[in-house]
């Protein structure tokens, strides 16, 4: 009877480690690191423990939200057909000098209240917020329920024929008086690159089954040619500043998300690369960023973008952490540039009309130190910084 018990115990703690220790399949989120939390949750880490406990109860959160979808607005998108995503410009105002407002003035960083009378926008970053909480959840806990309300918002925002949105952004970052979308609109659907990578950690789940994978790679493979091919997403391609970075952000997304690494090797090489010419100077600073009015939440914002294709590049074998242009250009000094001003050394002296919050620096800081002074040290780079937040577990930017 001892030795049956011992045998059983020995037998439940190898299904244990078994559990723990499988590595996921993302290329955003670093696997590597998930999997070691995730061993170091079931060895009893004290720290990541609370961080996984506020991560459900984030999670419990999200699936008692309504569930939403492209076609709630009152509003039709100039084809006539509600599934057509819909946003405004969110700097543009109503000329006052003209009798209807039209056409409408640019007033840069200051937000139009308009923006959120169609609420496509608003409902997409939850979405996907929520999907990569929800996943990461089930990732942690094993519990099918957050998997499977992952996978009904998937379906409702993707897959059913009544309520999916339509493969393009033909109408995104709308002008009224001046144009019915742009390519800039796409900086709107930045976050599907978190959203596609979230969905990874689905696939052993019951709840999403391959029908349903596979038919979320078609929407995308479709919505990857409309980038690559249309007349707006070719304009948003030759954008040289944050815009460009995160079009190239979700195109490598996309393509590792439907295992098509040549396309995203050739994206990286081809646009990417160029874009660290095109955008940095060789010190480091931003020229393009610190010509807006709000200089330091685009300098941070373009550096996260860098920072998250520096992540998807190694999934193609392609250190972009590390890389410098002929005249020495790299997002490395785009990031030890913008250190000193973050912890205060040296007074931001640009152009900032909203406050600006160094402390949002902090998580790139810790990404930094995780990949240019401890590489491969995860126990070192995953300590928590202070909070119990999603950060504390995945080191994610996004």
């Amino acid at each position: 009877m001892i030795r049956l018990n011992i045998i059983s115990t020995f037998l439940l703690l190898i299904c244990v480690l078994t559990a723990t220790a499988q590595k996921p399949a993302t290329f955003l989120l670093d696997a590597t690191l998930l999997q070691a939390n995730k061993q170091r949750i079931a060895q009893g880490d004290k720290p990541l423990l609370t961080s996984k406990q506020a991560l459900l109860a984030m999670a419990d959160k999200a699936l008692t939200k309504p569930v939403h979808s492209v076609v709630e607005k009152t509003k039709l998108p100039p084809s006539g057909d509600k599934h057509d995503y819909m946003s405004v410009g969110p700097y543009w105002w109503p000329d006052s000098t003209k009798p209807n407002g039209l056409p409408y003035i640019r007033k840069d960083g200051q937000i139009n209240p308009e923006r959120y009378a169609i609420q496509d926008g608003t409902y997409l970053n939850a979405l996907c917020d929520d999907v990569q909480v929800l996943a990461l959840a089930y990732y942690f806990s094993n519990d099918e329920n957050y998997a499977r309300r992952a996978a009904d918002l998937l379906r409702v925002w993707f897959l059913n024929s009544d309520t999916r949105m339509n493969p393009n952004l033909n109408y995104g970052q709308a002008i009224p008086g001046i144009t019915e979308g742009r390519g800039i609109g796409l900086i709107d659907t930045r976050m599907l690159a978190k959203l596609v990578d979230a969905v990874q950690l689905l696939k052993e789940s019951k709840a999403w089954p391959q029908k349903d994978h596979v038919a979320l790679q078609t929407w995308f493979r479709q919505f990857l040619t409309w980038m690559l091919t249309s007349p707006v997403g070719k304009d948003e391609e030759d954008e040289h500043n944050n815009h460009g970075t995160y079009y190239d952000f979700q195109t490598v997304a996309f393509a590792l998300f439907l295992n098509d690494k040549p396309l995203a090797k050739q994206m990286l090489a081809q646009k990417t690369m160029k874009r660290i010419q095109s955008q940095l100077n060789e010190d480091g600073s931003q020229p393009h960023e610190l010509a807006r009015t709000l200089t330091w939440g685009y300098s941070l914002m373009n550096l996260k973008g860098f920072f998250g294709l520096a992540q998807l590049a190694e999934k193609v074998n392609i250190d972009l952490w590390n890389y410098e242009t002929a005249d020495g250009k790299s997002i490395r000094k785009a990031y030890t540039w913008m250190l000193p001003y973050a912890e205060g050394e040296k007074p931001w002296t640009f152009q900032q009309i909203k406050d600006l919050h160094r402390e949002e620096f902090l998580p790139v800081k810790v990404v930094a130190n995780w990949k240019y002074k401890r590489a491969g040290d995860i126990a070192t780079a995953s300590k928590p910084t202070g909070d119990t937040s999603l950060f504390t577990l995945t080191n994610s930017l996004f």
